[in-house]
């Protein structure tokens, strides 16, 4: 009994070092009955939503993470219908299969596997050209996403809904979960009249606790400029407050850098932060999202003054490694390796903002938010203001910075209260 209490241990202990060291309840994906069932899925069991695209000619904006709870393929599930007729597929960023890496143009081509025309909706358009929709009766929308304002795939669903509106076809977005909770809004409200980008559009929260089909359901009232006859396919057994681990579906990595769910929590932990290149987050190494190093760091020190805050849901240790690309390739590093402890409790964005206000504060020689760096590598446009970074470089505290947009964001948290569709 003891030696079968020790293999126990220690295989709970590897699997805690294969997600990244975070501390979280894993439990295992049911392929045949999971808690939720996926909008694709409704659409193909209820009538009601099926009538949407049966005997239809059908445009399709999917990528990889584009599954049922069985892992096939909405493009095949939709290709193989005998009512359905799939004449067109639209990739966002990555690719209607996944293979363009991050902010790579991705081409017009056929797809490999079906031979149906597939049009690139990130590369020299993000609009879909008319003479694209001349043969379409509904466009429909199927990814998951992460649920990060900086994250393209909800303004190619924007753009695509405004080039429906334009043309009178109907607007089908399949629902899909929020994979860090649909309960948690986190960040500033983006100021439009300081950026307007394709990695922060609208006046929304940086972690805004919404799915695909409720934020299709505010974009198209509120920001749009042209309003489309939009249909939500609503999924069955979610709740707000579930992480993903929760729904029972497998999860399929809609970037190359968010290999597992979790990777969506982390992105908002450093990715902001990660538009500047005089650290590294992890991309380069196996810890994608989850580190903050560089040669300038002492790591011991950086983690015992991240720790000293005590930040709700986290925890930091020190460590060394050496990328083996993107920001010092091939050059030994030094920081913190982040561990989410608590993914109700963490507030990512608000973390974020802690981390750049300690950094500041321990290494100001380094000038990492200096005008010319933070224009030229995103910085300001991803955060969807100026003023957070000024408000760092004139050395107010993380607490400070966050209080002074907390008006805007109860503001627009009433915006969003009309447009949620789960309890």
């Amino acid at each position: 009994m003891m030696l079968r209490g020790l293999t126990i241990a220690l295989l709970s202990l590897m699997l805690l070092a294969s997600a990244g060291c975070a501390i979280v309840r894993v439990e295992p994906f049911n392929l045949e009955n999971p808690t939720v069932k996926p909008g694709v899925e409704v659409l193909f069991d209820e009538p009601e939503f099926l009538n949407l695209v049966r005997g239809k000619r059908v445009g399709l904006i999917t990528n990889p993470t584009g599954v049922d709870s069985k892992l096939r393929s909405t493009v095949d599930l939709l290709h193989e219908h005998p009512e359905i007729e799939l004449v067109a597929l639209f990739g966002p960023e990555h690719g209607v299969r996944g293979q363009y890496f991050a902010g790579d143009h991705v081409e017009d081509a056929p797809d490999p596997k079906t031979g149906i025309p597939a049009y690139s909706l990130y590369g020299k358009t993000r609009r879909a050209k008319p003479e694209w929709l001349e043969n379409v009766d509904v466009l429909v929308y199927d990814i998951q996403d992460i649920g990060s304002r900086s994250y393209t795939f909800i303004y190619t669903m924007a753009y695509a809904m405004e080039s429906a509106a334009e043309h009178g076809i109907p607007f089908v977005v399949l629902d899909r979960p929020n994979p860090i909770g649909g309960h948690i809004v986190d960040g500033n409200i983006l100021n439009t009249d300081e950026y307007k980008t394709f990695v922060g559009l609208y006046p929304i929260a940086y972690q805004y606790g919404m799915t695909a089909g409720e934020a299709a359901r505010m974009f198209n009232k509120e920001y749009n400029t042209a309003e489309c006859e939009l249909h939500v396919v609503p999924m069955r057994g979610y709740r707000r407050d579930m992480m993903y681990w929760e729904t029972g579906l497998p999860w399929v990595l809609p970037s190359q850098h968010i290999p597992q769910w979790q990777h969506a929590a982390y992105y908002n932990l450093t990715g902001i932060i990660g538009e500047i290149r005089e650290v590294n987050i992890g991309v380069g190494y196996t810890t994608p999202f989850e580190t903050i190093a560089a040669p300038w760091i002492n790591a011991d020190e950086f983690a015992d003054a991240l720790n000293a805050k005590k930040l709700p849901g986290l925890l930091f240790r020190p460590i060394s490694y050496t990328p083996r690309y993107n920001n010092y390739v091939g050059e030994l590093i030094n920081g913190v390796h982040i561990t989410i402890t608590d993914y109700h409790k963490v507030r990512p964005v608000t973390a974020q903002i802690h981390i750049m206000e300690t950094i500041q504060r321990l290494y100001p020689e380094v000038g990492m938010f200096t005008d010319e760096k933070a224009q030229r590598w995103l910085f300001d446009e991803v955060n969807g203001t100026l003023s957070i970074r000024t408000q760092i470089l004139e050395g107010k505290t993380a607490d400070e910075i966050v209080a002074g947009y907390q008006n805007d964001v109860n503001e627009w948290l009433r915006v969003r209260e009309k447009y949620l569709i789960y309890k």
